[in-house]
């Protein structure tokens, strides 16, 4: 299971690059302050369609750190790949809520491995409705980890410990927000 959620990673990845090198034909703008405008599949815009799931997240003033972290880990063409992807994304209190010194520590570029590796654990491949959850429902994510759905007292929506508050549509895939960040167990 965990090569083939990595194949299919790899092919993400590898279609954002070939799109990218078979020549945009749009206005290439960066998605994200100090971006290359024009490099891979994040350079693409159109001005016409719906925003993709780091446009949102760059559009989103509690998101800045996890931003941050997709810029540092190197994955934003990847996010704004066709997909479809589920993204779990922790607000920016989520992160300040994690023991001092984590999120600094994670966007040193000796700790690119490890900072992928939580992003990853926040990605889903395929796109996980709310009407499709069900109580107990385990999710792989590209991080080749699971997790788990389920009801919270208030009668909504759970991920592990994390509380759904908030969702977005974007063009490649889905975005909930969500109040912690979703450690990897492994």
């Amino acid at each position: 299971m965990k090569n083939k959620n990595n194949l299919i990673w790899m092919l993400c990845f590898s279609g954002a690059l070939l799109f990218a090198a078979c020549g945009g034909n749009t206005q290439a703008e960066a998605s994200i302050e100090g971006q290359p405008a024009g490099t891979g599949q994040s350079g693409v815009k159109d001005n016409e369609s719906t925003n993709d799931i780091v446009d949102v997240a760059v559009g989103s003033k509690d998101h800045s750190t996890l931003v941050a972290a997709v810029k540092a880990a190197e994955y934003v063409d990847v996010l704004a790949n066709a997909g479809p992807f589920t993204v779990f994304a922790p607000t920016n209190a989520a992160f300040e809520a994690l023991p001092a010194g984590t999120v600094d520590g994670l966007l040193k570029p000796e700790k690119k491995k490890d900072l992928r590796h939580v992003l990853e654990n926040h990605v889903a491949i395929g796109v996980y409705n709310e009407d499709m959850f069900i109580d107990g429902q385990v999710i792989g994510t590209a991080a080749s980890t699971n997790l788990t759905m389920h009801k919270g007292a208030d009668g909504k929506w759970m991920v592990e410990d994390a509380h759904i508050v908030g969702s977005v549509k974007a063009s490649n895939g889905l975005i909930y927000v969500i109040d912690k960040v979703l450690v990897p167990k492994n």
